[in-house]
């Protein structure tokens, strides 16, 4: 199978960080014998340089001609222009070119460049978010988009968007996931020397980033967890592993992480059965003991909640190695 081909449409006054992103992240997606998944092409309208936000040009190889051929097209970050902002509506040349998509096309916004998929008509009715400090404008200018200020990315499907910055790499990293698993998904991660795993309902703003008072962060709980992912945790037991009240400990957690503990102890047990589902034999009952499920019925509960399909499906998809008997 040829790889995956994703084009990354460069506009005026791109922001030059957020426009590697997609290469960087999807470059790093193998399969064992070092073989990309993803071809990556970055264009430009009449494959003219590009203007970025900062003090210099890019120069790209290609026009927006590929985006007729891509399975999936990322808009890389542009902040919207007055002329956008006054009448929510695209300029001819990138309207056009934007049309150039095939319908099934997987198209994908990089923070405010969600502002331009809105003038497209591609948001309407759908929930989407962008950076947080224009999802009010964002919602103004486009009443019938759902918007959310409070998540990472969306992903509806065919269309996704993301928050600011760093949420970029979490939706790709979240794309990879979906088309070849957990396990190409963390080794992309691990290349890019990023967190494997943020997920998209997690808050954009994080108050405290960098813990004032290193004694107090939750990190070293957090890692004590991960390592007893098969035994039951409750709030209590974090806390208490802590030197914490539970209140303190949630709200620090909180602070540090931007979701609850027992979200983010669920999300790690499920990221765990989606790993060895993919590179083990262990039959659905040992994987929902081994990653503190308890049992396959709760196992199958939080894949359907998050993924839709079965812990068989999703084993199936991976093409992953069937359970035997004596497992």
């Amino acid at each position: 199978m040829p790889p995956h081909h994703v084009a990354v449409l460069a506009l005026d006054g791109v922001l030059p960080l957020d426009l590697g992103i997609p290469a960087r992240v999807f470059n790093e997606a193998r399969e064992p014998d070092g073989t990309r998944l993803y071809s990556v092409s970055t264009c430009s309208l009449g494959g003219r340089p590009v203007r970025t936000h900062e003090d210099f040009r890019i120069v790209v190889d290609h026009d927006e001609s590929v985006l007729e051929t891509a399975d999936t097209v990322v808009l890389a970050t542009q902040e919207p222009g007055e002329h956008l902002l006054a009448t929510g509506a695209l300029p001819e040349e990138l309207a056009a070119a934007l049309k150039r998509i095939r319908p099934r096309t997987r198209i994908v916004s990089l923070c405010t460049s969600a502002f331009l998929l809105g003038a497209a008509g591609l948001l309407d009715g759908r929930r989407a978010t962008t950076h947080w400090a224009l999802c009010d404008a964002l919602a103004r200018l486009f009443p019938g988009v759902e918007v959310d200020p409070d998540v990472l990315f969306v992903d509806n499907g065919r269309i996704l968007t993301s928050a600011g910055g760093a949420a970029g790499i979490d939706l790709c990293l979240h794309l990879v996931r979906l088309d070849h698993g957990a396990a190409v998904a963390s080794a992309a991660a691990r290349r890019c020397v990023v967190a494997p795993w943020r997920e998209g309902g997690q808050a954009q703003f994080i108050e405290h980033p960098v813990p004032q008072d290193t004694d107090r962060s939750t990190s070293a709980t957090r890692q004590w967890a991960l390592d007893r992912l098969a035994e039951p945790i409750a709030l209590e037991d974090m806390a208490r592993h802590a030197h914490m009240s539970v209140r303190t400990y949630t709200r620090g957690f909180r602070s540090e992480v931007g979701s609850s503990p027992l979200k983010w102890l669920a999300q790690q047990r499920l990221t765990h059965a989606r790993l060895l589902l993919e590179s083990t034999d262990l039959t659905v009952a040992r994987i929902a003991t081994a990653c503190g499920f308890g049992d396959p019925v709760a196992l199958r509960k939080h894949f359907y909640a998050q993924l839709g399909l079965s812990p068989l499906a999703y084993r199936r998809a991976h093409n992953a190695p069937k359970p035997t008997a004596a497992r």
